[in-house]
Parts: structure tokens; C-alpha cells; sequence
């Protein structure tokens, strides 16, 4: 199974999320998955200009020549896309925020309604399994609850075979997130059977 890591830690991030991020390298591995882990904060990355060029002039392919277009490249080619990311107001970090923002062009300038809802067609016919870590220095339900509801939000866009996200705090014990993170990755490989 080819597995992306998107490290959004900056350089500031404490030694808690390196232990996460420890975790799931050693589970992966385990699982004898295919890594490619790209920590975000050491590319270059520019934000989206939203001009659209990757729906109407280039289809598929953003204007800005950066390691932005290797992530929507990478994220296509993988069975299970895993963002790492410190909850921020209980959002993704910068560096994950960036990137993602990269990715508008896997979807299509058309648009369907799924549930009631406006939601992008696909670009592609398949589409990795998600699974969307975030950590905090100390417990906050609300910040949780709307990384939650953020994640789940873009993962209607994203179609998704498989989701999950988990939040962490430094007054958990690992053993949980790690418990939790092998059961997230056996519904994965179930979902790409």
C-alpha cells in the first residue's frame, strides 16, 4: 500500500507530535506500506492564488511550478494520504493549509449535489483513504470539535473510500493513539481491497 505523509509541524512543534509522527512511521512499516512522508515546513510551497488556471488553462495542473504540484501528483498516486498536523483554533497548521489549498485542481470546475449539498465532481476515478491526526498541547473540546467537523467537511469534496480523524493531547497515553492508528490503518486495506 502507498501511504503520503503531509507533516505540517513546524520547526517550533514540540517533542509530543515527533512521537506521534514515530508512531505512525513504525506502523506503516509494519504493515509493510510503501513511505513517502514529506515534512511540509521544508519545501517550497506557495499559497494558492485562486485564479483557477488548474481548472480552465492547465486541467489538473497549478500554475505555480513548486513542490505544491508534487503533492497533488503524490496524493493521486497514494492509497492512504495521512496529514500530521498541531490543531491551530482548531484548524490545520499553515504549512498543511498551504498545501492542501494546492490541491483544488484533483477536483473538477463542475459541481453535483450530494445530500442536498454543492459539492465538486471528481478529476479522478479513485481516491485515497484519509486519515487526519491532530495534536494539542493540552485537552480543548471545542478546538477537537471543530477539527472534526473541519476534517469531515473536506473529505465530502475529497470522496474519500475511508476517513479518520483522531486528535491527540499530551495528557493521553500513546499506546491509545497507537491502538487507534493500527485500527484505523486495517480499515484502510480493507477499503482498498
Amino acid at each position: 500500500m502507498k501511504s503520503l505523509i503531509l507533516d505540517g509541524r513546524s520547526e517550533l512543534d514540540n517533542s509530543e507530535i515527533q512521537k506521534l509522527h514515530d508512531i505512525i512511521l513504525k506502523e506503516l512499516k509494519k504493515n509493510q506500506c510503501y513511505v513517502n512522508d514529506i515534512p511540509l515546513r521544508e519545501k517550497n510551497i506557495a499559497p494558492c492564488q485562486g485564479c483557477f488556471d488548474c481548472w480552465v488553462k492547465t486541467p489538473g495542473i497549478c500554475k505555480i511550478d513548486d513542490y505544491g504540484r508534487i503533492i497533488a501528483e503524490q496524493i493521486v498516486k497514494s492509497d492512504l494520504v495521512i496529514h500530521l498536523t498541531p490543531i491551530t483554533f482548531g484548524g490545520y497548521s499553515s504549512e498543511l493549509k498551504k498545501a492542501m489549498d494546492r490541491t483544488i485542481s484533483l477536483v473538477l470546475p463542475f459541481f453535483k449535489v450530494v445530500d442536498g449539498e454543492i459539492h465538486h465532481k471528481q478529476r479522478y476515478s479513485t481516491h485515497p483513504c484519509l486519515i487526519v491526526i491532530g495534536y494539542q498541547n493540552s485537552p480543548h473540546l471545542e478546538f477537537e470539535e471543530t477539527f472534526h467537523t473541519l476534517v469531515h467537511r473536506n473529505v465530502l469534496n475529497m470522496e474519500a473510500a475511508f476517513y479518520k480523524s483522531l486528535v491527540v493531547n499530551n495528557k493521553q497515553d500513546l499506546s491509545k493513539f497507537q491502538a487507534d492508528f493500527q485500527n484505523c490503518l486495517e480499515e484502510v486495506k480493507y477499503h482498498n481491497k
